[in-house]
């Protein structure tokens, strides 16, 4: 079966990680057709736009997409291409699993935690008052009549927004994930404790989802205590489910557990879409260098294989980078126990690796 999929390089190391996973995929016999798609910087050059309509149709036509990433500018330019594409695809879900694999080097061992982040609201919504600016006058005018409360007039507002209908729908896909992967557990994030109307009602929405799923344990945890269990004994954590924000940075601390953001895959998933693509960023600075982990992006590339029903491909992709990682020859320095090593591998390199091991006479043996 020929899979249509969107092909994003994105931009910074985009394009060289996007490419090494492209040539594993290549490798395992599945057949693509490639459409290929130009979004970030590169696209602001071409388009006037960091995120084309072009683009857009692309992966609504073909409904699968792999992606390297993109860069953000912080504090000024336009807004996250990220953010932009989970909301206009309604990607509501953003799944990141962290997985430790033999020859990492990392004190963590047996750690295997599925991060399922809700992606379209809390922080990340986007609503936001700048300082001095008449709305926020307003708004801060509100706050004193709606609370008593006064705010700083020379403040910023950025809105925690937390819906009960996004809630139920991001609890719901974590059990489901959990059923159809043979999890065992779900533990809802939060910070209820102070956040009581917000975060609140995410928590209320979660035990109510649960109880539809009575096969599957439910937990649920404060956030700060989340991040000390995490780090002191993280192998009792299974599913997390978690509002935008506490996804974000708790994903990257799982990540952390797990040896880097160079291990770390992700996807972003809706009802009939979905975008893979490395939990890392764009890092400019090491742009063109062949010097990055590619493993996040070919993890990523896993999981595409097994939202398309290539289950046998999957593994077997996943094998031949599990042996690579193993073997800790062809890996980049990141991943070395002495990150200066002057035979860490290139990014194209690694690829080289895995591929070898997915020829027959490397699996024969």
């Amino acid at each position: 079966m020929v899979h249509k999929v969107t092909f994003i390089p994105g931009d910074g190391i985009g394009p060289e990680v996007a490419r090494a996973a492209q040539r594993t995929l290549e490798a395992m016999g599945a057949q693509f057709q490639w459409d290929i798609a130009i979004i970030g910087s590169q696209a602001q050059d071409m388009f006037g736009t960091p995120l084309p309509e072009s683009a857009l149709e692309s992966i609504k036509r073909n409904r699968v997409a792999i992606k390297g990433p993109v860069t953000t500018p912080i504090g000024s330019g336009f807004r996250s291409v990220n953010v932009a594409l989970r909301k206009k695809l309604a990607l509501y879900a953003c799944l990141r699993p962290c997985k430790t694999y033999p020859g990492v080097h990392t004190p963590y061992k047996s750690v295997d935690i599925v991060v399922v982040r809700e992606n379209t609201e809390d922080l990340y919504c986007g609503i936001e008052f700048a300082k001095d600016g008449t709305e926020t006058a307003k708004l801060l005018e509100l706050v004193v009549q709606a609370t008593g409360e006064k705010i700083n007039k020379d403040s910023a507002v950025s809105l925690k927004v937390i819906s009960q209908t996004a809630s139920r729908r991001i609890v719901k896909f974590a059990f489901e994930y959990a059923r159809k992967n043979g999890r065992k557990k779900v533990t809802a994030i939060h910070k209820a404790n102070i956040l009581k109307f917000s975060d609140g009602l995410f928590l209320d929405t979660a035990r109510e989802v649960a109880k539809g799923y009575p096969d599957i344990e439910f937990a649920d945890m404060v956030v700060d205590a989340t991040c000390m269990q995490l780090v002191r004994r993280p192998q009792q954590f299974d599913v997390l489910v978690l509002p935008n924000f506490y996804g974000d940075l708790i994903s990257d601390l799982c990540a952390g557990l797990v040896g880097g953001l160079g291990l770390a895959p992700g996807a972003n998933i809706g009802d009939d879409i979905a975008i893979f693509e490395p939990t890392h960023g764009s890092a400019p600075r090491y742009a063109g260098k062949n010097k990055v982990n590619p493993i996040a992006t070919m993890l990523s590339g896993v999981m595409m294989l097994r939202y398309l029903g290539e289950g046998d491909s999957a593994d077997r992709l996943e094998k031949a980078i599990m042996e690579v990682i193993a073997e800790g020859k062809n890996v980049t320095y990141d991943l070395k126990l002495d990150r200066g090593d002057s035979t860490a591998a290139g990014t194209s390199q690694v690829a080289d690796a895995v591929i070898e091991k997915l020829k027959p006479e490397s699996r024969a043996k």
